[in-house]
Formats: C-alpha cells, structure tokens, sequence
C-alpha cells in the first residue's frame, strides 16, 4: 500500500438514493480513504450493465451491495462468480449476501436449480428463504469465528450490526453449503448464518447484516476497511 494509491471499487446495485446503505456506502469509503491515505474511488455499476462482466475488468475490487431483488440478478451473479474466480476482492452485504449465497449454489456446488425464494417463491429450490424473523432495521449482536477474516477485521470475538433483510439461507442447507471452501465467519444469537468467508481467496466476505450503516453515525465499518486494504494489496 502506497499513499495516494488509487484504488477503484465496483459497487454492484441499483442505486436508489432514499436506500439508507446507499447513502452510507460513500461516507464509509470516504472515512476509510482518510485513515488510509488511499484514494478510493467508487462507480455504481447497476446490474443491467454487467453483461459478460468482461467491463469489471477495470476494478480493483466489487462490492455487491443492498437493495434487492436486483433490477438483473444474473448481472449480480455474473458480479459475484468474476470476483470469486479470478481472486478479485470481494464484499458482499445484505442482498450481496444472499446472492453471493445463491452465486456459489449454482456454479460451485453445482446446484443448477438453486433459486431465491424473493424473486422464484414457487422454486421447491429456494436456497435463500425468509427468516424466521423479519430483520428490518434490527440491531443484533453476532458472535464471529476465532481465526476468520472478519473477526480479524474487528479485532473482536463479538459486534453488533444493524439489518434490513428478510431473506437468509435455509437452515437445513448448512451443512452442506458450508462443507468445502466457504466457512460461516458469524452467527447471531439463534446460531443463524450472518457472515461467511471463502477460504484460498484473497478477500471474499459477505455479511447479512450490513456494516456500512456505521458510518452514517459516525464510525469506520471495520470490514470495509478491511475490504479496501485487500484491495489495495493486489
């Protein structure tokens, strides 16, 4: 890392001003850029434009970002596979969560007909589902894995992070999602899946909660710090 580094950063999502993650995303990137010296620059690329992803090319890093269902959910799929096959850093949060989920089912695991309950509520395939308890604008303790990328980024065994969800993965999918290379890096307080990592990946994080929202109150989002320093380290 170098001072003044330009670092450029996708954010993955159909911006929508009145969305408050996407009033927070900004404001933590610019807080991150001060206490790092880097030059952080972000372009909203909305997910009717991803294509072949062959444009994402451009970009240091890809944060899949909140506000689902997308208005094109395979251009954030396509997002999400670019970042996890070619070593891109990657930052999912809420809705990039859950696709990150689904992104994985399909192309890693080989679950063809894996759907998001959201978006196909019929599918007898729906992977993501919706929680047992509607997490909107809910603050919630997690607990995170000793040892896990996120725990690192927070320095912490615990933290309490605000939601705006309804979706999350299907419980008795577990095991089996969570079997070879992306681990569980959090769980709340019902041991509910809330933060996930790739291991062999220089940074592939994901989170249903959505840590950006600390900003907006005056805080630096320890994993979007963590985020951009993956970034500028490749």
């Amino acid at each position: 890392m170098t001072q003044g580094q330009k670092i450029q950063i996708a954010l993955v999502g159909d911006y929508e001003p009145s969305v408050p993650a996407h009033q927070a995303i900004p404001v933590a990137l610019d807080r991150v850029a001060s206490e790092t010296g880097l030059n952080v620059q972000a372009t909203w690329v909305p997910t009717t434009e991803i294509g072949d992803g062959v444009g994402l090319q451009a970009f240091d890093g890809i944060w899949c970002v909140p506000a689902s269902p997308y208005r094109n959910m395979d251009g954030a799929l396509t997002a999400i596979r670019f970042a996890r096959e070619r070593q891109v850093p990657f930052l999912g949060t809420c809705g990039g969560f859950q696709h990150a989920l689904l992104e994985y089912a399909r192309n890693y695991l080989g679950w063809a007909d894996a759907e998001h309950a959201e978006t196909a509520p019929e599918s007898e395939n729906a992977i993501i589902t919706p929680l047992s308890c509607s997490l909107v604008e809910a603050f919630a303790p997690i607990r995170l894995r000793p040892g896990s990328r996120v725990a690192a980024a927070y320095d912490a065994l615990e933290t309490q992070e605000r939601y705006r969800c309804r979706y999350g993965l299907r419980k008795e999918l577990e095991a089996d999602v969570f079997a070879g290379p992306l681990k569980v890096s959090g769980y709340d307080e019902d041991d509910e899946v809330r933060a996930m990592e790739l291991d062999g990946h220089p940074f592939f994080v994901a989170t249903l909660f959505q840590p950006e929202r600390a900003a907006l109150e005056g805080s630096t989002p320890p994993l979007v710090k963590a985020f951009v320093l993956a970034c500028a380290a490749i």
